[in-house]
């Protein structure tokens, strides 16, 4: 008798949509995430340090390696000898070699980390790609954040170029300080945001990208006015209009030369930014608390989160003016203002989720 076995169904293919690794990808974007916020921090120690101007071209390819003989060096420091920042800076005493060195590393590191940050996001985004392993919807996301990180090395330059090609200036322009740390700082919250995305999708394939809250981007206004205060401060050298705390100079309200126009006092006067500055922080403060209590239910880490970093910065901000700008505290005080962000934009995405799930 003939067998009437069915015949063995051909094997079918996976779709591609199981093929993704959301979770894997979340993993990258933190690591990404946590470059990103070293890269603030160094550039807040090239700041303070006016090493901006150090190196006075851009070179991509061989602009990785510093100078590597006696000769090299000495050439890079005749350049930057021929900048008015080193006029500014050298003073009577003049500048030696050493220091040239000292200051030159901080910018060396800073752009080597744009380069790694660059390749950091590139290689993977690449292998990610080529092995389907982006879920449906992600692709643009994640080319918009490389696309960001370009836009933030061009930034960079367009910032130095302000202060090497001046006959006069002796800093960049702080509308390009802000715009160069405000972009970085985006970035950290996209990826932030991103990467929690993709965590929630590694656990519930059905879920959704959170789109945020109208309170939420209140929120998020209100931080953002912060942070491009504290670039203004950054740029102008605001931290040293006063060094006591609360008053400025012996006074509630410093004394504010508004002879120059409200717009140009608002965005150039020293003494009015650190005001704005000190006192607009107690309104981001105000939000971020609101935040934190409005996820504490749902995610508690981000909650804590949020209070551990707003609150840190606040101290340090204060201990920055009262130490007379040291080093260490201010680079501190950036580095927390990224970790800041960081936190936010986590209790932000959890804020989302739980309005979400009310509707």
């Amino acid at each position: 008798m003939a067998s009437t076995a069915a015949p063995a169904p051909h094997p079918i293919a996976a779709p591609p949509s199981t093929r993704a690794r959301p979770l894997a990808l979340a993993r990258w974007l933190e690591l990404v995430a946590g470059l990103v916020v070293l890269i603030v921090l160094v550039g807040g120690i090239t700041r303070l340090t006016e090493s901006g101007l150090s190196i006075t071209e851009w070179n991509v390819v061989s602009g990785i390696l510093p100078p590597l003989s006696e000769a090299a060096w000495q050439a890079e420091f005749a350049k930057y000898q021929a900048t008015a920042e080193f006029r500014y800076e050298a003073g009577p005493a003049g500048m030696d070699l050493a220091a040239f060195k000292f200051i030159f590393f901080w910018e060396w590191f800073h752009r080597i980390l744009g380069r790694v940050i660059g390749l950091a996001f590139l290689v993977p985004f690449a292998v990610f790609a080529l092995r389907r392993a982006i879920p449906a919807g992600y692709g643009w996301r994640l080319a918009a954040l490389f696309a960001l990180i370009c836009g933030q090395g061009a930034l960079g330059w367009f910032m130095v170029s302000s202060g090497v090609g001046a006959s006069e200036l002796t800093d960049v322009s702080h509308f390009r300080l802000a715009a160069h740390l405000l972009t970085a700082l985006f970035l950290l919250g996209g990826l932030i945001w991103t990467a929690r995305d993709l965590r929630r999708l590694a656990a519930d394939a059905a879920a959704r990208p959170a789109l945020p809250t109208p309170a939420g981007l209140l929120i998020a206004a209100v931080l953002m006015v912060q942070l491009l205060l504290g670039a203004f401060v950054a740029g102008l050298n605001a931290g040293h209009a006063a060094y006591d705390w609360p008053l400025m100079n012996g006074r509630l309200v410093p004394e504010i030369d508004w002879s120059r126009g409200a717009l140009w006092t608002l965005t150039n006067d020293p003494f009015l930014l650190q005001f704005l500055h000190r006192w607009w922080a107690w309104v981001a403060v105000a939000a971020l608390v609101w935040l934190a209590r409005r996820v504490r239910r749902h995610d508690r880490f981000a909650s804590i989160a949020v209070h551990s970093a707003f609150g840190t910065m606040v101290l340090l901000g204060i201990a920055t003016v009262m130490s007379e700008v040291s080093l260490w505290i201010a680079a501190a005080h950036q580095l927390f203002g990224a970790l800041t962000v960081a936190t936010t934009a986590w209790a932000l995405h959890a804020d989302a989720l739980v309005r979400a799930q009310r509707q």
